[in-house]
């Protein structure tokens, strides 16, 4: 979600200037978090500008899929943030600003997509249970180099390592 400064200038003299869309955050999925799946959020909201300064309001609306904490089958999590970020476009920014966080603007163009996969981030629970009754059934039980083994199934099988050993056994008991 991109706004060119001379655009926002010439909207929010009068009023804030308001902004609605969609903004795909699918690149959520790929960091080291719990993100399953994030479908395009739903970003709404306003400017208004004080000085060098343009303030965001807005909201973030959507929904993200996360493991469940018992059993890890998929939890669908909605979410609503509501947030505010401000950019200066002063070439004069101090430190005391940055701790403030206000962001410095970067030529001609305010990107808002970094912030909004921030807020999304920082709204991730610690954990989250599946509500389903049957949550068994839909237990993962292979994945990438890992699999659930039962007592019966790890009985039965036999270590590979083990295997030379075992037919030395046979060979010992057959004499």
């Amino acid at each position: 979600m991109k706004f060119t400064l001379g655009q926002i200038k010439k909207n929010a003299h009068s009023k804030p200037f308001s902004f609605d869309g969609e903004v795909d955050v699918s690149e959520l999925e790929t960091m080291n978090n719990d993100i399953r799946l994030i479908k395009p959020v739903h970003v709404y909201g306003d400017c208004t500008m004080s000085g060098d300064q343009f303030i965001f309001s807005f909201t973030i609306q959507g929904e993200m899929v996360l493991p469940c904490a018992r059993t890890l089958v998929d939890v669908p999590y909605p979410f609503e943030i509501k947030t505010q970020e401000i950019f200066s476009a002063s070439p004069y920014l101090e430190n005391e600003d940055e701790a403030n966080e206000i962001h410095p603007v970067n030529g001609e163009v305010l990107d808002l997509t970094p912030f909004i996969k921030e807020n999304i981030l920082l709204e991730i629970p610690f954990r989250v249970f599946s509500d389903e009754a049957n949550t068994e059934n839909n237990i993962p039980i292979k994945g990438n180099g890992w699999e659930v083994l039962s007592e019966e199934i790890s009985e039965k099988k036999i270590d590979p390592r083990l295997q030379k050993l075992e037919s030395l056994l046979k060979d010992s008991k057959q004499k």
